[in-house]
């Protein structure tokens, strides 16, 4: 049996020659391509020492050039593997190989938001409820160890099947290896790339003041505008425009864009979407709620939007019988709006 060859920096982006599937870094032995972006590239991989599927995530050659930032990822990576929550990707861990900075995380089996959207289009009230729950659960979190995502979009919203027929999806947030304090508070990595995704990005994150996690909210309620109408707030031709736009423009109401959506979701919306981040609501987990509120707490489906199955409702149901569903963990209740007794 022939050696699994090592894998250094070059190939591993575009433009590289070596065949980086099949190689072996830091312990991982690598079996396909995930995903890629500006920054890094995600790939299946083989713990060889556990046994295990994870999803390793290499980050461009240019980033280990420099020596804070590689200190301040390792460091940022320990302190985002050290949150236990249900709804943030676990990190197993994160280093330095053959120069080329890695994540190791756990392998989700499921589609991201993004191909979610894209194969059914706008979800009902209810499912935008869950899935911004449990992203907002996830957000809130993470600010309380003081990091701030700065990159909350559909792409880094992982959905995979539920537990039974009242939670379909079980959400996980992740790419938290890669943003907050590790890159500079103007908002730009070291060798001048935005952080961020122009359709989500806050408007301080765009004029350069410091952030904190109600940047983060800014673009959950994007997020969510996209999950109800199928678009984010803003659309234009140009990214000036683009920018423009999320620092002076007033988003359309959500039932313009789509007329079945409770007209008292505007006005959360809006406020989430203030230019102001003290003018927000304070923490994630508020805006969801107020959400919930102002769609009557039980949500809506709206005639002829798809609600997304992740889970054969006839499988839940013979998951529970012989019992009552139990009750939602305590970190769970904010969000599913049921009584604690």
């Amino acid at each position: 049996m022939g050696s699994v060859p090592e894998a250094g920096a070059s190939g591993v982006f575009p433009g590289g020659n070596a065949n980086v599937v099949g190689a072996r870094i830091a312990g991982y032995q690598v079996q396909r391509e995930l995903g890629r972006g500006g920054m890094a590239v995600v790939y299946c991989a083989r713990d060889l020492r556990l046994d295990r599927l994870v999803a390793l995530k290499l980050l461009a050659p240019e980033m280990a050039r420099s020596e804070t930032f590689r200190q301040r990822f390792v460091h940022e990576s320990r302190v985002a593997a050290a949150i236990d929550h249900p709804h943030i990707v676990p990190i197993f861990e994160a280093g330095e190989a053959e120069g080329v900075l890695y994540i190791a995380m756990r392998y989700v089996s499921g589609l991201d938001l993004r191909a979610l959207l894209d194969r059914e289009g706008p979800l009902s009230v209810e499912a935008a409820l869950r899935i911004a729950g449990q992203v907002a659960s996830a957000l809130d979190a993470a600010h309380e160890h003081d990091l701030v995502h700065r990159d909350v979009k559909p792409g880094n919203v992982l959905v995979a099947g539920g537990t039974d027929s009242d939670h379909p999806e079980h959400v996980y947030l992740t790419d938290f290896g890669l943003t907050k304090k590790s890159l500079s508070l103007t908002g730009f990595t070291t060798v001048g790339e935005f952080v961020g995704t122009l359709d989500y990005v806050a408007p301080e994150q765009i004029s350069g003041r410091p952030v904190d996690g109600r940047c983060d909210l800014y673009s959950l309620a994007c997020v969510v505008y996209e999950i109800l109408t199928g678009g984010p707030p803003f659309r234009r031709d140009r990214d000036i425009a683009l920018l423009w736009a999320h620092q002076y423009d007033d988003p359309p109401a959500l039932s313009e864009r789509r007329a079945e959506i409770p007209s008292a979701l505007d006005e959360v919306m809006a406020k989430a979407l203030a230019k102001v981040p003290g003018d927000r609501y304070d923490s994630c987990l508020e805006f969801v709620a107020a959400l919930r509120a102002a769609a009557g707490g039980e949500g809506s489906g709206g005639a002829g939007v798809r609600r997304a199955t992740l889970v054969d409702p006839g499988v839940a149901e013979a998951r529970w019988r012989g019992g009552p569903v139990p009750d939602p963990p305590t970190w769970a209740r904010p969000v599913f709006g049921r009584p604690t007794g």
